[in-house]
């Protein structure tokens, strides 16, 4: 939740008031909820813009709480890319407090969601898609929707460099649907009963379903919720009935489940795996296209080991 309103909206004002229309000599100020998101903005944009991550790599969005430097990176931007699906809960108010003016950018806007059954039977009142898995960017697939969005948003606040934008857009999409290709060939070449892993929270329901590799977490699409001991018990179960034998947890989740599963069944956790955040720079998935590849990797490595 945001913290002291008042210092947010005086920071957010100072620069709102100062934040003036693209000069020819000026890069378009963009900024991006999350480092994934902004890799991939960045990949369209080009030159022509400065993009900025409020959430820094490494970070979990699901817990982040803004900072009044947050809001004046908003309040000074004139494209503001999000990922939607109520991924980043925090928004609506950071938007607010900001008083944003410039333009909003859903990245996930045309992606057909997964609905997450069990929290909508829970809260049916909370409405379409208040239940949905927000993490589309683990289908590469659902990446060209991002980069149409992107390029379009870009085109509506840089008219002059609609051109390069296009371009570099397709020059991108071509470089996913080539990545999207090479994912699918990897864990085909994988037998069905290997292709089956623990994760600690349930970041991975589209990579599942493009990739054809089943995964069992025993938290929700959340790190903040919790699991109970009945859920963990049925998956230690589950694991040992099937043979499952590759376990993995997110940079940003917490160890402690999978390392009580691992005891209880013998298996060593594997490589950490990327869901909501790029590494570093100098980390092995400092891009979105270097993130997938390297969970992929990871992911077969394993599955693939006597």
């Amino acid at each position: 939740m945001l913290r002291n309103w008042a210092a947010f909206i005086l920071v957010a004002t100072t620069f709102s008031a100062a934040a003036n229309a693209q000069s020819p000599t000026q890069k378009l100020r963009v900024t991006a909820t999350f480092s994934i998101l902004a890799d991939i903005t960045a990949a369209v944009g080009g030159d022509r813009v400065d993009v900025k991550s409020l959430v820094a790599p490494a970070q979990d969005v699901h817990v982040y709480q803004p900072t009044p430097t947050d809001a004046a990176a908003v309040a000074e931007s004139q494209v503001l890319i999000v990922n939607g699906l109520n991924f980043e809960g925090w928004m609506d108010r950071l938007v607010s407090a900001a008083d944003f003016k410039g333009k909003v950018v859903t990245a996930s806007n045309g992606i057909a969601p997964i609905e997450n059954a069990e929290l909508a039977h829970k809260h049916p009142q909370n409405g379409a898609h208040s239940h949905a898995d927000p993490h589309v960017w683990q289908d590469v697939s659902n990446v060209l929707v991002f980069v149409a969005n992107i390029k379009d948003g870009l085109c509506e606040a840089d008219a002059d460099g609609c051109a390069i934008f296009e371009s570099n857009a397709a020059a991108y999409s071509s470089a996913l649907r080539a990545l999207d290709a090479e994912l699918k060939s990897k864990f085909a070449a994988i037998p069905a009963e290997r292709r089956k892993v623990i994760t600690s929270h349930d970041a991975f329901g589209y990579f599942a379903r493009a990739y054809a590799v089943t995964f069992l977490a025993p938290l929700g699409i959340s790190t903040e919720e919790e699991a109970s001991a009945q859920t963990v018990a049925q998956l230690i179960t589950q694991i040992r009935n099937e043979n499952i034998s590759a376990v993995f947890v997110e940079t940003v989740a917490n160890t402690r489940l999978i390392e009580q599963i691992a005891r209880e069944t013998g298996i060593k956790p594997g490589p950490p795996l990327y869901a909501d955040t790029l590494s570093g720079a100098d980390g092995p998935a400092s891009t979105y296209l270097q993130m997938m590849r390297y969970n992929a990797a990871t992911l077969a490595s394993v599955m693939t080991s006597p």
